[in-house]
């Protein structure tokens, strides 16, 4: 009987305390869902920090902002590169290049100083460093990565990061001179409008063919490229100074997310540009590349594509050949 009370005992005890535990977590979990739902309302703390967002314990964010950076940035990135690389290849296989209907003439114009092709190319090369380690950081995960081993993954992300980082002050000084020094060459002109309606004169077939129309100094494709760069340029600037140095500026995280998908946008465009851009000074105009590798251009390049700008140099006196 005895054994028998204590077996009796020892369950009740056992249901006491199980009902006891539940009881304590159905408390604990109250009180759980309680202290997030004040948190998410605003609640704030104390802590010693300084931060702006110091008593804010819960840091939100609107989460589709989050899911925008692999649905639509990191394949529209891989797009911009590639598809604007193909889109290219196929083009110049089709039409041709654009070549100079006089050839070269031997003849050397001084078009771009010493320091002008400096500067350019302080720009370009970070600029190109810069898309190629941003496509890794962006869309490597979802196209590289299963391609990769992980310690090969790691390594390429790791690097990549470090490049990112040190290559983007020398692209925002590149960018603020070329944009702050030439833009005085790149103001619209009404003569643009015809240069835009016959595609500049690189189409060789059907009514375009021959088609040299008017162009200044800079001819209309590159002055659109010139404000696309300068406004981008400046918003990919800005929003990377803010995801470069957090502890300078002190984000939300909205705002660091907020940063983060201007970033990427303001890449895909630059990106795209920088194909076409790369595309016609290397590929598509004849003679072209030249102008940023020593400053000079050919004198039947500059007549065919700058007429304007090269009969106003001699017109004025600032014509000068290379000796």
């Amino acid at each position: 009987m005895n054994n028998w009370f204590k077996i009796l005992a020892v369950a009740v005890l056992l249901m006491l305390g199980m009902g006891l535990g539940h009881a304590a977590d159905a408390n604990a979990q109250l009180g759980d869902a309680q202290m997030w739902a004040e948190l998410k309302e605003g609640a704030v703390g104390y802590t010693t920090s300084t931060s702006e967002f110091h008593g804010q314990p819960i840091n939100t964010y609107d989460p589709r902002l989050l899911e925008a950076r692999g649905t639509w940035l990191a394949p529209g990135l891989m797009a911009a590169l590639f598809g604007m690389i193909v889109v290219f290849a196929l083009f110049i296989m089709v039409n041709g290049i654009s070549k100079l209907h006089h050839g070269f003439s031997g003849k050397m114009v001084y078009r771009w100083s010493k320091l002008d092709v400096s500067i350019h190319w302080l720009g370009a090369i970070p600029c190109l460093l810069l898309i190629l380690t941003g496509l890794v950081l962006l869309a490597g995960r979802f196209f590289f990565q299963p391609w990769l081993g992980e310690g090969v993954w790691a390594g390429l992300v790791y690097a990549a990061k470090q490049v990112h980082d040190v290559m983007a002050i020398p692209f925002m000084i590149g960018w603020a001179l070329m944009t702050l020094m030439w833009a005085k060459n790149q103001l619209p002109k009404m003569y643009d409008i015809k240069w835009f309606m016959v595609v500049g004169g690189y189409i060789n077939f059907g009514p375009f063919k021959n088609q040299h129309p008017d162009a200044g100094f800079a001819n209309a494709g590159e002055k659109m490229w010139f404000w696309t760069f300068a406004l981008f340029g400046l918003v990919i600037s800005a929003s990377g100074m803010l995801l470069l140095f957090p502890n300078l500026f002190e984000p939300s995280r909205t705002l660091s997310l907020t940063a983060l998908i201007l970033h990427g946008i303001s890449a895909i465009i630059i990106c795209a540009f920088s194909i076409v851009h790369i595309f016609m000074a290397t590929v598509m105009s004849e003679g072209g590349m030249e102008c940023m590798v020593s400053g000079y251009c050919d004198e039947n390049w500059a007549t065919q594509h700058h007429n304007l700008w090269f009969d106003e140099i001699k017109a004025n006196g600032s014509l000068k050949y290379k000796d």
